[in-house]
């Protein structure tokens, strides 16, 4: 057989294994098994199944006109080193679309674990209810996932996947570690402000607002750094104003690290130097929910981490930055992003029922049934619960329970709210008792 022939022959018959094996990558909805209540929902599930039918459909069609094309005049007469750099390209192309089922694999295969599926399902409905901004988003469908270290990560809708294509489905890694305590909800609504900032034009807004210099007194150097960590503080500030006390809280156990790394200043890390992030959180927590006990965490982290033994360079940068607080979290607050219409970030994100007070009603007038604090908007039951925690009135042990059965509650009320859609009852409203779901 001639050289050329023969390459010919062996790229035709690779590319009819590669099509064999295309065709064997089943959707997810017909190998994933879990009880419908950790399922994904609806909207997610289809954003999914939909992104990768047309990625396989797209990958079929190109090893076909491959096929096509090396079984023509043409391919036949082709170099042989031609010939395979296109069947490289379409391999390629291929393990693209392989790393787009195991990134969305990564997240549904847990939701066939015991216990652990009903949690992230209610995970989900967590980030739903805190990226939601009616009026100014349409927020994408979130899927939840637990992995190993103590940070939470997201990938966030609508950017590129590895190899190309637009993810259709927010993300979001949940450290492990943090399961189950008011302080998952840190991190995780931290993670969200990531995708509600992103969606908002936050983080380029917020950039420019920051080229105006800051009032007397505030150093060029503390106001760089804090226009350098603008897109984790913006994060943080989302956190906060939809959690109160349980964001900083929850952040303060995050970033407990050995002194080395707590005081580490890196010019290239987006994220806030640790011991100033925490300060920096329960700055904005005063400012939004005015309380005593923004000034008592601020104080315990500095009992935690003295700064006496520091050098004297970085006493004085940290004392630049905390001298900075005021006018940054002003700017912050009184910010008016395009994207919200005349309004400031202050009044779209933060709520009067986020007041420490507030929050300490609602949990006496329901903490004696869970489903009633079930029926509260749950980044809003997170943070009564969390606050319950901070002023000393619920245990680590009660805790845990309480928001393990609102999870749950929450997982298996949305599988029947989908239901009723699905069944056109949208209509009928039906309260649902936390003990079914005990």
């Amino acid at each position: 057989m001639h050289p050329d022939a023969s390459a010919s022959w062996l790229l035709e018959q690779e590319a009819r294994a590669l099509m064999q094996r295309v065709s064997r990558i089943k959707s997810f909805a017909l190998q994933e098994t879990m009880v419908p209540a950790a399922a994904l929902s609806v909207e997610a599930q289809a954003a999914v199944e939909r992104h990768l039918a047309r990625a396989l459909c797209r990958l079929k069609d190109r090893i076909r006109d491959f096929l096509d094309w090396i079984r023509s005049s043409e391919g036949q007469s082709a170099p042989p080193h031609v010939c395979q750099r296109r069947f490289t390209l379409l391999r390629l192309r291929f393990n693209a679309v392989l790393s787009h089922v195991d990134i969305f694999g990564e997240a549904i295969s847990q939701r066939s674990e015991a216990d652990t599926g009903v949690w992230l399902a209610g995970l989900d409905v967590v980030c739903r209810d805190a990226l939601a901004l009616p009026g100014f988003i349409e927020p994408p469908p979130v899927v939840c996932y637990l992995a190993r270290g103590p940070g939470a990560a997201i990938r966030r809708a609508r950017t590129r996947l590895p190899g190309g294509g637009e993810n259709p489905i927010a993300i979001v890694r949940v450290p492990r570690e943090r399961m189950i305590s008011s302080g998952l909800a840190s991190s995780l609504i931290h993670e969200v402000g990531h995708q509600g900032a992103a969606l908002l034009g936050l983080v380029s807004s917020l950039q420019r607002e920051l080229c105006r210099p800051p009032r007397r007194g505030v150093t060029a150097r503390a106001w760089e750094l804090l226009g350098r960590w603008i897109s984790e503080i913006i994060a943080d500030f989302w956190s906060i104003a939809k959690l109160g006390i349980t964001s900083t809280a929850g952040l303060l156990g995050v970033v407990s690290l050995p002194a080395a790394f707590v005081f580490r200043i890196s010019p290239y890390d987006p994220h806030p130097t640790p011991y100033i992030r925490v300060k920096l959180s329960a700055a904005i927590g005063q400012a939004l929910y005015p309380d005593p006990q923004w000034d008592r965490i601020s104080e315990l982290w500095s009992s935690l981490y003295p700064s006496s033994g520091l050098d004297s360079e970085r006493r004085t940068l940290f004392a630049e930055l905390e001298a900075s607080f005021p006018a940054f979290v002003e700017r912050l607050i009184s910010h008016r992003p395009q994207a919200l219409h005349g309004r400031t970030l202050g009044q779209v994100l933060s709520s009067p029922r986020c007041c420490p007070q507030r929050l300490a009603a609602l949990f006496s007038q329901r903490a004696d049934h869970v489903g009633k604090l079930g029926s509260l908007p749950p980044s809003l039951a997170f943070a009564v619960v969390g606050q319950a925690r901070s002023n000393g009135v619920v245990s680590p042990e009660r805790e845990a329970d309480m928001l393990t059965q609102l999870l749950r509650l929450w997982a298996w009320r949305s599988t029947v709210d989908a239901s009723e859609v699905c069944a056109h009852t949208r209509g009928l409203e039906t309260r649902f008792p936390a003990s079914a779901v005990r």
